[in-house]
């Protein structure tokens, strides 16, 4: 059969022909078998010989699955980690060529992990079958050897961690525990004790207190002290077994605080200030002045030199009622946060009658009828001797 183009020619039109199963005689597309798929599949099973059930091993204390030898891999229900940790335990699986793995609904407390894998190998005379199979994982609970040494003996502990922050509202510790609980950073602590102004952490193992104080750095400003302590010492073998102990501080000026920097300080940072706001703490404390947009950044090192705290804390934050607003005379984008200055007329909520004529890092922000949030600088009992020798 031809059919005519635009052009005017005629074009045939190929025609695939058919042949039939030489089992069962159906019509089909001829393959390198002559056989149709049913009967190509009762005649070879190319799941032959693959695992279709295996027993792992899981510590219900720490959420973790045992990889041979002794590597313990913590995973979600239904993961991604949970299905390669799965499909990594399978044997000969490389006889064949996985195309797919997914997860069939077991009920959680049945101990039971089923997974569907989808394979293709070639078979008779080259023809290539592709077959799905489940294999069934029996889920066996085994404490880990942490978790083991742990239940024997609470105390058995190797390295512990002292994280204290000596403030009274504590925000930055605050947001530490949030980081610590996003990025799952204390997962091999084997026990966490909170105590009066932070928490302790205990560990099994030195390098692991020691990615945990390695983490800390990265996210907070600290200052952290390493003791030791000699536990048995074996004479023989001139093995020592030592227990160790890290004292870490938390940076106590927290976010929205106002400090009043000492006057070395201040000189060091291009006379900045003196009187400062904290806009962030991260890896660096990052200090705005308000009257001029200036900022500067210090790490952990530039600040524990110093070691100034905040003058007021967001605690002592004053509520204030916004009257005029006068158009930005300055504008600054720090950290990707804008500021603009300006000068405006605010009140009291406690004395309404009496104005006071100032200048504000928020003059984008504010606007006539306003209520914010400032600090009573000559109203506060400051028990700060920079801020007092300042307003002196």
């Amino acid at each position: 059969m031809s059919v005519m183009d635009e052009s005017g020619m005629f074009n045939v039109q190929q025609t695939i022909g058919s042949v039939l199963c030489c089992k069962c005689g159906v019509p089909m597309a001829p393959n390198a078998a002559n056989m149709c798929v049913n009967c190509l599949r009762s005649e070879v099973d190319i799941t032959e010989g693959l695992q279709k059930s295996i027993q792992i091993f899981y510590c219900p204390e720490c959420t973790c699955y045992l990889q041979p030898p002794k590597t313990w891999i913590k995973c979600q229900w239904e993961s991604k980690e949970l299905l390669t940790f799965c499909i990594k335990r399978l044997k000969n699986l490389n006889k064949v060529k996985l195309k797919n793995a997914e997860f069939v609904w077991t009920e959680p407390h049945s101990k039971r992990i089923k997974v569907k894998l989808t394979v293709q190998a070639e078979v008779l005379n080259g023809a290539v079958l592709e077959q799905s199979y489940p294999v069934e994982y029996t889920v066996r609970d085994n404490l880990c050897e942490s978790c083991s040494r742990f239940q024997a003996n609470p105390d058995q502990w190797v390295a512990s961690i002292q994280l204290r922050q000596h403030v009274s509202h504590r925000r930055t510790f605050f947001y530490l525990e949030q980081l610590i609980l996003r990025h799952d950073a204390a997962s091999r602590a084997i026990r966490i004790q909170q105590v009066d102004q932070g928490i302790d952490f205990f560990f099994g193992n030195k390098s692991h207190a020691n990615s945990f104080v390695e983490f800390l750095r990265k996210v907070v400003p600290i200052e952290y002290r390493q003791d030791q302590q000699l536990v048995s010492h074996d004479v023989k073998s001139s093995l020592y077994n030592y227990k160790y102990t890290y004292s870490v501080k938390i940076c106590p000026v927290c976010r929205e605080d106002l400090v009043c920097l000492p006057s070395k300080v201040a000189s060091g940072l291009g006379n900045l200030g003196p009187l400062v706001v904290c806009t962030k703490v991260s890896d660096n404390i990052t200090l705005l002045d308000p009257r001029t947009l200036r900022c500067a950044f210090l790490d952990a090192r530039q600040y524990w030199r110093s070691g100034f705290r905040s003058a007021l804390t967001s605690r002592q934050l004053v509520k204030y009622f916004v009257f005029d607003v006068e158009p930005p005379v300055g504008e600054a984008t720090v950290g990707g946060q804008k500021y603009a200055l300006s000068y405006v007329q605010i009140a009291r909520e406690s004395d309404i009658g009496k104005m006071f004529y100032v200048q504000t890092h928020l003059g984008h922000i504010l606007k006539p009828g306003d209520q914010a949030l400032g600090y009573d600088i000559y109203g506060a009992n400051v028990n700060d001797n920079e801020m007092k020798k300042t307003l002196s």
